[in-house]
């Protein structure tokens, strides 16, 4: 076994080709057998086994600086940088990221769980090295799916202008470019990036170009035949086009030719893409029959592949895309976008039955919300369905192109609220804060899943301006769901309990934490009003008022950022009416990053638990009590 002696990178320069494939084996089992258990991103991270180990084969990390896009493939990397015995604690509170850790080890120097930013990162340090006068390499690893997205394009842009050296690794697991692998394209991948043939080059046309009077169009008429034989032959002539010398296809599974790939691109002065094709779930039959699957898989059985998932209600996930499926029907306007997350997003079935009607752009969200935009203008209804986290990264589009507008579009808002184990680069806790000071924007948030169906509808059945509603990652409450759809009066919230004292304002299934808490305290003697807040903007005023007047003391309770979201918005109306005396507690996702765990673990970090607001409210009530009776003694 020799997997079990490694732990630095350094250690795999001893090896030879023969060794390093034996254990791009081992690493393979190693990682069926861990993820088996703690679930995690396998097929990914199946196919780049021989690209890892190619990689820390020819180049000295940390000095060499690995850039991986989105991160999630990056196992193999951890494994080789001594941490294979920690994968057991993968994506665990306090344990292994599932991504990419600065402070996870000195080998991590970007750290991402969004895709499209690792060519803009390397371009950075490439600069960094070249102003420090250092000599370090910049290789940047990037899937074919993340170079969809508009920042890659960006980056490859400048990276060509500037013309400094660094090596972009595009690694393609698209089987239908797999015939495009030969000896040719071989040859001239070789032939082009040698240091004699390229001086040779140009010197000749340096040369051609000093002959009186027909230099010049000579030299012009060998440029044009270069580049025509250049785009019959290559195929990476746009990534030339750019100002890359373009290397491949490579079989990204033979570590010889990709360690004899890396070695002719060091040769190359400018920067250089390397096209590696690759097999997602390599190695693994289930992974690879089905690699869209196993992305990211739960855990499972190694021998049958069978996924081990709780038996529990159905996610909001999939309420939502079935609840699409009878809107779709009522409306056959209603078009859904999504950024690259049909499955994800749970539309494979509105697919399945509108396959006319599905749109996927791609990894590009500013991109799917100007487009949802001008859906709207022309008169149809596009819902564009995006994790929160990923529709950050279209704030813009939403602010521009969509708001400015009031243009109706329906925002699904999935994993809103706390992820779990994808942690701190996927938690859906800022939405809240950055939509709803936007002019124009209608937000809201289910108590469970039969509220969402009717926050869909009444979605539909809009037509003033951009309305969203924003829905957790967890399964539902198992209420029975209404049959006949129906829309809610915008701008209105629910009393659950009623309370004059004290009051719980909360949404989404911080609503389930208060009605928790409210039972708590019945038994204790305490009654507790429970509101379900489902309208973050409008604010339901009139409620508000009351219980402003009432001297009802409230707690804000949220499972989003603390600043800016629902309990901000609360003050800021009590401001604004001036109302004083109001008192508001707030309940949120402090002013910190919360790390990967579970959701049950996330929110008791965070003192988001039935628990910690019972705590909070008898602490209310000790206040009360002990500031009447020093009045009354007064």
């Amino acid at each position: 076994m020799l997997l079990p002696q490694i732990n630095d990178p350094q250690e795999l320069k001893s090896l030879s080709i023969g060794e390093l494939t034996a254990l791009a084996e081992e690493i393979r089992q190693f990682l069926v057998e861990k993820l088996s258990v703690t679930g995690g991103h396998l097929a990914s991270n199946l196919g780049v086994v021989e690209l890892t180990l190619a990689l820390h084969y020819c180049y000295d990390s940390p000095r060499d600086k690995m850039i991986f896009d989105v991160g999630h493939q990056a196992y193999v990397h951890k494994i080789l940088t001594g941490r294979q015995d920690r994968f057991d604690s993968l994506r665990k509170q306090g344990g292994l990221c599932g991504f990419v850790k600065r402070n996870e080890s000195e080998h991590d120097v970007w750290e991402a769980g969004h895709s499209s930013t690792s060519l803009s990162a390397a371009m950075g340090m490439a600069m960094a090295r070249d102003f420090k006068g250092e000599d370090n390499k910049v290789i940047a690893v990037i899937g074919d799916g993340a170079l969809t997205g508009g920042m890659a394009f960006e980056a490859l842009n400048h990276i060509g202008h500037e013309r400094r050296k660094l090596m972009v690794i595009l690694n393609d697991n698209e089987m239908s470019i797999a015939p495009n692998v030969g000896a040719m394209h071989n040859y001239l991948s070789k032939i082009r990036s040698d240091r004699h043939y390229l001086r040779a080059k140009d010197e000749v046309e340096g040369l051609l170009k000093k002959i009186p009077a027909i230099g010049g169009r000579l030299a012009k008429t060998a440029q044009n035949v270069k580049d025509g034989l250049k785009n019959m032959l290559v195929p990476g002539v746009l990534f030339e086009e750019l100002g890359f010398t373009y290397l491949g296809p490579v079989d990204g599974h033979d570590l010889e030719k990709m360690i004899d790939t890396f070695h002719q691109a060091d040769n190359v002065s400018g920067p250089v893409l390397v096209h590696v094709l690759t097999t997602k779930g390599k190695g693994y039959k289930p992974a690879e029959v089905d690699s869209y699957k196993w992305h990211g898989i739960s855990p499972y059985k190694i021998e049958s592949g069978q996924v081990l998932k709780a038996v529990g209600n159905p996610m909001y996930t999939e309420v939502f895309g079935q609840t699409l499926i009878e809107l779709g029907h009522q409306d056959e306007r209603l078009v859904a976008v999504t950024p690259a997350m049909p499955g994800g997003s749970g539309l494979f079935p509105f697919a399945k039955e509108f396959p006319g009607r599905m749109i996927d752009v791609g990894i590009a969200e500013q991109h799917a919300a100007t487009l949802c935009a001008a859906l709207a203008m022309e008169g149809m209804k596009p819902v564009f369905a995006v994790y929160s986290t990923f529709m950050q990264r279209a704030y813009d589009q939403i602010v521009h192109d969509i708001c400015r507008h009031n243009a109706n579009v329906m925002f699904a808002i999935d994993r809103a609220g706390f992820v779990g184990a994808d942690g701190e680069t996927h938690q859906g806790v800022y939405d809240i804060a950055f939509m709803r000071h936007i002019p124009n924007m209608v937000l809201m948030m289910p108590k469970d899943e039969n509220e969402l169906r009717h926050m869909m509808k009444t979605a539909l059945d809009y037509n003033d301006g951009p309305i969203a509603y924003r829905y957790p990652r967890i399964n539902g409450t198992g209420v029975s769901l209404d049959a006949e759809l129906h829309s809610l009066p915008i701008g209105t919230w629910e009393r659950l309990r009623p309370g004059d004292d004290y009051a719980v304002l909360a949404c989404g299934p911080m609503v389930q934490v208060a009605e928790e808490a409210a039972e708590l305290l019945k038994r204790e003697g305490i009654q507790i009003g429970v509101v379900n807040a489902r309208f973050l903007k409008p604010l339901d005023n009139s409620m508000l008022l009351d219980l402003g007047r009432a001297g009802t003391q409230m707690v804000v309770l949220e499972e989003a950022s603390q600043a800016g979201s629902l309990g901000s918005a609360v003050l800021e109306f009590y401001a604004e009416h001036e109302i004083y005396d109001a008192h508001v507690h707030l309940m949120g996702v402090p002013d910190l990053f919360v790390e990967h765990g579970s959701i049950k673990e996330q929110r008791q970090q965070t003192g988001l638990t039935a628990e910690a607001l019972c705590a909070q409210m008898k602490a209310m009530m000790a206040l009360r009590t002990f500031t009447y009776k020093s009045t009354s003694t007064s």
